[in-house]
């Protein structure tokens, strides 16, 4: 555990927000000159709090789907289980990899275009690696809520951040073309990666890079520009729960209790393994039990049951397949 101070945390927060924020931005919100942010930024990146900036992107909006779904392993050597993780993280279609302690091993997301794009990306996999898979789970995103770290600030946040961020399923698409794909493929692992920079990899001009960016904000491809945190060093840990309803018509009603909980991070509605997916910030175990114990007191009988899953390591976090 790296001990920071509460400026740290401001600091944290507002990259959480908005990442492409300038330091001079940063510091006025904060109470510190932009020097001192940047020194403690840099600190942070040092230490190993801050992982890497990256932009929240609604591809469904770009027509994508998503699937998700769980491996166990069976006959692996630590060799094998690195080389599956690998190819896992490399491959463009993916948009989270996560190493998970409990019943499942492996947790992945995947965009695709349709079912037979995911067919073939499953073909590969199985091909590959079939005969160290002992089950296979899978679901499919429906919604999906992404919740800023309210948990750095706890009584000090703005509710109101709470409810900046939601990908959605379905619905009309945008079109994007080639030049606004690049951007968001740039952007999508390196959100405070400057104007200039930009214009630079993509061979065009800082201007025409400011007005596509406000026009993919604008169209609500692009949702924010937020901060990857390793919360191991913070004192947390990474929980993954999946919930499992008795009466579904208070699917909605749970959401929008929970989501105003500061240790919430990430909410999924999906089809297939369970009817809620939750992704928690908290100390221990025991926290996340008395959380899902207040949510089945305030709303009794609703839920079946649930089952919660560690995140040992999340390998991948890119919320758009990569070119």
């Amino acid at each position: 555990m790296v001990k920071i101070d509460l400026k740290d945390r401001k600091i944290l927060y507002q990259l959480d927000l908005d990442s492409r924020q300038s330091l001079t931005q940063i510091g006025k919100k904060v109470g510190l000159k932009k020097d001192v942010v940047s020194y403690r930024i840099k600190r942070l990146q040092e230490g190993g709090i801050i992982r890497f900036f990256w932009t929240n992107i609604n591809a469904y909006k770009l027509g994508y789907v998503v699937f998700r779904f769980y491996i166990n392993y069976q006959y692996v050597t630590p060799d094998i289980k690195k080389n599956i993780i690998q190819y896992l993280v490399k491959d463009k279609h993916t948009w989270v990899v996560s190493s998970l302690v409990g019943r499942y091993d492996l947790s992945v997301v995947v965009w695709v275009k349709d079912i037979n794009d995911f067919y073939h990306f499953w073909e590969k996999l199985l091909n590959k690696y079939g005969d160290y898979f002992a089950q296979k789970v899978f679901s499919i995103y429906v919604k999906a809520f992404s919740y800023p770290r309210s948990y750095l600030l706890l009584d000090e946040y703005n509710k109101s951040d709470r409810e900046k961020y939601e990908i959605v399923g379905g619905g009309k698409t945008v079109e994007v073309d080639e030049l606004d794909f690049q951007i968001l493929n740039e952007i999508a692992e390196n959100a405070r990666i400057s104007l200039i920079d930009l214009a630079e990899k993509i061979n065009t001009s800082s201007q025409t890079i400011n007005y596509r960016l406000k026009n993919l904000i604008k169209s609500g491809v692009i949702q924010g520009f937020r901060v990857a945190l390793d919360v191991s060093k913070l004192g947390l840990r990474y929980y993954k729960v999946d919930v499992h309803l008795k009466e579904h018509s208070s699917r909605n009603s749970i959401i929008n209790y929970i989501k105003f909980n500061p240790y919430v991070g990430f909410i999924a509605t999906s089809a297939g393994v369970s009817d809620l997916e939750i992704e928690f910030y908290v100390k221990d175990s025991v926290k996340l039990q008395q959380i899902m114990e207040n949510v089945n007191l305030k709303f009794p009988g609703a839920t079946r049951n649930y089952e919660y899953f560690t995140v040992e390591n999340n390998h991948k976090l890119r919320c758009v397949p990569e070119i």
